[in-house]
């Protein structure tokens, strides 16, 4: 006999085999045309059902969140609406006591300051506490102090706001309210003198029914909100203090500057009791599910859009999508194929057990091995060089576990003739139809070259390192916004660590920023520094300074330069050279100070740091025209796009020619050539008038060039030869304007034309002749010796720099006075160059002009 549990599992399946018998009679009996309709019909029906039951609940969920938060917001505000409330009335009631006291003269005013004083002390929201007569004089006040970084703390902005007879001002109104309602008033909020949103409580002080005075707290609105708010309320919402204007005064959240700032779904407003002053304190909150909330409908209606057409298109589409799919296949392996054929790039495909499946063309080319001699192979591979079989095994293994970097490795390959080189290996892993893993891919790529590069590049970078490592002079670079230290070397770093400090101490001034923030909330910083002429810029700072630094007991001759940083920022560059043993030779051998002072600037100065410093000042100095240039332009507005693309492209021509320079500069250093190529002399006289060209307008002075047509090319360094140009032009037009010539005298002619002589044979000829004074003929002699100048402010190393560059060309420079009469009329300053100087290559000369090099550059 069957149990009621197994009867009742009958029942079920007999009823659901009926229903299903019941179904399938009906849709059969159905024509194909309203199955093809039911099919279609179906799969929307049920999408909008279940669109609808999803809309239907987030519609209440947003609901529920509404009510919850609204209530959570009221709450908030009645919380900090009681503190505040409890605060003030305690407050008053302690005031009331100290103004009976002073209204009954038990209390005078030296004593008023103390209890003041400690009223005050736990009350972080008051500002002021005033003891005001009845004609309105000052019988005592204290102050609170609050620091104010925009404020004197003795200037009349620190003093309490007090009513003035005949002024329609808060406290005014305030005195009068109390004075006849001998009652106890809360003034309007206003803004004091320091700025800040305050409002009053004025007490009148009553002796015998006679009014004698008025005892004024002042708190700031801002204060009193933080300080009597609970942080776990202002931490769930936003608390503020408006006035009856609706103005905010006051705040739990600080708004940033021109941030823009979301208006809130939910506000509760309540008064700021017991003021009755027309403050109110407002609750804010906001909802944060809107977002997410429309996003999750919008793509679940895209999602089940998408669903329904493929439902109902899939079936007619199958096989016309197969055998489209086919073709693409087939076109698609074939383009692979030419791909791979074709590509630079070794390929080499393995199986789970290492052995070699595929390798493409590029593959068998690198290693010199055929397709044949490659497949089926398993490790150690043929490629594989014989002293490095373990690490490749281990690299394998590693490369099989799927736990190669995604860098590459770099591995040693070994060609079929037994030649190695360095190449870089990627991997992936190989997945069929099925979203297996059946293997790896490895792409390998030759970086013989890009590694020689590489190396080449780290070892230059490590010489310049080293240079400037191995100076006696500490060498610092700080930005100016930051205070932040951006380059130290190892003197510095020696005397003063990694402190910013020591660098300020060797400027005479302590570091500070030059950008000092607005008063007002809504205003952006401002830069004390911008609009400044680049000259003030460039040149501040400039003349050398001596620096005592108690800390170290030294001595210091300090270089400044204001320098834009690779990031753009305002930086100060300092060259501080220790003169401590010079101080005292000069202390111990005064009758020999001029002597002694030569040469201990030849000892303490490094010749490569001066040289930085006066050859990267050019390019540096012409981006800063170009910078100050386009910010004028832009202000007024008479610059267009293309001219601003061409003073941003002239300006990073410039920085990448301030490190070619430094390259330059470093490569003499190390005794050798400068990198030669074929240029164009009037392409290097079109750059160097070009900068020259601001010089020249700065100081009212005339350019009129002449370069000759057809020239031969020169191979040398266009760099170096501008350079030279550039400081001769530099130099004509310094030496007009000192002697501030009249206009007609104010005329620098350049020249570029060959010339054959006997003794040099064919060079080109570049001169430029200004109408200056000339030089002075016991000068002439001197001119290209290091360290001496004829201008108050020169480094001396100008021209011994230019003919060092100059014979280093194995090409010779020259300078003479221009006489009319016995008149010095101008001066002369010409070089040459030799046309081919690789066919006048000569082995024994060329040490000697890289000596000269090296004695200007080097200590």
């Amino acid at each position: 006999m069957a149990s009621p549990s197994e009867l009742s599992r009958d029942s079920e399946m007999s009823a659901y085999t009926r229903r299903q018998r019941l179904f399938g009679g009906w849709w059969r009996r159905q024509s194909p045309t309203r199955q093809d309709r039911f099919a279609t019909i179906g799969p929307l029906v049920s999408v909008l059902l279940f669109l609808a039951a999803i809309i239907a609940a987030f519609w209440y969920l947003r609901n529920e969140e509404i009510a919850r938060e609204t209530d959570t917001v009221q709450r908030d505000t009645e919380i900090a609406q009681q503190q505040i409330r409890l605060r003030l009335q305690d407050d008053r009631e302690q005031l009331d006591r100290l103004a009976r006291q002073l209204a009954s003269n038990e209390l005078d005013p030296s004593q008023f300051g103390p209890l003041a004083a400690a009223f005050a002390r736990d009350r972080p929201a008051l500002t002021h506490l005033s003891w005001v007569l009845p004609n309105r004089a000052l019988r005592g006040s204290h102050a609170v102090a609050v620091f104010h970084p925009e404020v004197d703390p003795s200037g009349d902005a620190m003093q309490a706001a007090l009513p003035v007879a005949g002024e329609s001002s808060e406290p005014e109104r305030a005195f009068k309210a109390a004075r006849t309602s001998r009652q106890a008033v809360y003034s309007r909020g206003f803004r004091n003198a320091s700025g800040t949103n305050v409002f009053q409580l004025q007490l009148p002080m009553l002796e015998r029914a006679n009014f004698t005075g008025v005892l004024i707290a002042e708190y700031s609105i801002d204060t009193l909100l933080r300080s009597s708010v609970p942080p776990e309320v202002t931490q769930r919402h936003t608390i503020a203090v408006l006035d009856a204007d609706g103005r905010e005064l006051a705040g739990s959240v600080l708004q940033m500057p021109g941030q823009r700032v979301s208006r809130p779904t939910i506000v509760h407003d309540l008064p700021l009791a017991p003021t009755d002053n027309g403050l109110v304190l407002r609750g804010q909150g906001w909802r944060t599910s809107v977002g997410l909330v429309g996003n999750t409908l919008f793509w679940m209606v895209v999602a089940l859009s998408v669903l329904t057409v493929w439902m109902l298109l899939g079936t007619w589409r199958h096989m016309r999508r197969r055998g489209q799919m086919q073709s693409a296949l087939v076109q698609e392996t074939n383009f692979r194929r030419a791909m791979e054929n074709s590509m630079l790039t070794g390929m080499r495909a393995m199986d789970a057990d290492g052995r070699i499946t595929y390798v493409n063309p590029a593959f068998c080319a690198m290693t010199g091995f055929g397709e044949a001699e490659l497949v089926g192979q398993l490790p150690p591979f043929p490629h594989w060089p014989p002293d490095r079989i373990d690490e490749n095994l281990r690299l394998l293994a590693q490369e099989l576990q799927g736990r190669s970097p995604s860098g590459g490795i770099e591995v040693k390959v070994m060609r079929k003739e037994g030649t190695q080189f360095d190449a870089r290996m990627y991997v992936s892993p190989l997945i069929d139809a099925r979203g297996m893993q059946t293997g790896w891919m490895t792409s390998m790529t030759n970086i013989t070259e890009a590694k020689r590069i590489r190396d080449q590049l780290s070892a230059s970078h490590e010489r310049f390192t080293t240079v400037l490592e191995g100076l006696d002079a500490a060498v610092s670079v700080l930005s100016m916004q930051q205070s932040e230290l951006l380059f130290a070397n190892r003197s510095y770093r020696l005397w003063f660590g990694a402190d910013p400090q020591g660098h300020a101490q060797l400027a005479s001034s302590s570091v500070a920023l030059p950008f000092v923030a607005s008063t007002d909330d809504g205003d952006d910083a401002v830069d004390n520094l911008s609009g400044l002429p680049t000259e003030s810029l460039t040149a501040a700072g400039s003349d050398p300074r001596e620096i005592y630094v108690e800390s170290l007991q030294k001595w210091f001759d300090v270089r400044s330069r204001y320098l834009q940083w690779t990031d753009g920022r305002l930086a100060q560059m300092l060259i501080a050279t220790d003169i401590t043993s010079r101080r005292r030779i000069e202390e111990q051998a005064a009758q020999q100070a001029e002597k002694a002072q030569v040469t201990s600037r030849l000892v303490t100065m490094g010749e490569m740091a001066s040289s930085v410093a006066h050859e990267l000042n050019q390019p540096l100095t012409a981006i800063t025209n170009y910078c100050n240039g386009m910010v004028s332009r832009v202000r007024a507005d008479s610059i267009v796009k293309d001219d601003l693309i061409a003073a941003l492209l002239k300006t990073a021509r410039q920085a990448e020619r301030a490190g070619q320079i430094i390259h330059r500069i470093r490569a003499f250093v190390k005794r050798s050539e400068p990198q030669r190529q074929s240029a164009d002399a009037r392409a290097i006289i079109d750059d160097a008038v070009e900068l020259a060209g601001i010089e020249m307008r700065r100081r009212n002075v005339a350019l009129t060039t002449y370069v000759a047509q057809r020239l031969p090319a020169l191979h040398c360094d266009p760099i170096l030869i501008e350079q030279v140009v550039l400081n001769l032009l530099k130099n004509a037009a310094e030496a007009i304007d000192s002697a501030q010539l009249p206009a007609t005298r104010r005329h620098i002619e350049l020249r570029v034309v060959p010339r054959h002589t006997a003794e040099e044979g064919g060079v080109i000829e570049f001169s430029v002749t200004d109408r200056g004074p000339g030089v002075r003929e016991d000068a002439l002699a001197r001119l290209y010796e290091a360290f001496f100048s004829t201008k108050a402010e020169g480094l001396g190393i100008g021209l011994a720099l230019c003919r060092s560059i100059v014979e280093s060309h194995r090409g010779r420079m020259r300078a003479t006075n221009l006489y009319n009469g016995e008149v010095v009329v101008g001066c002369r300053f010409a070089f040459t160059l030799p046309v081919d100087t690789l066919a006048r290559h000569e082995p024994l000369a060329a040490p000697t002009a890289r000596e000269n090099v090296n004695a200007n550059l080097t200590s």
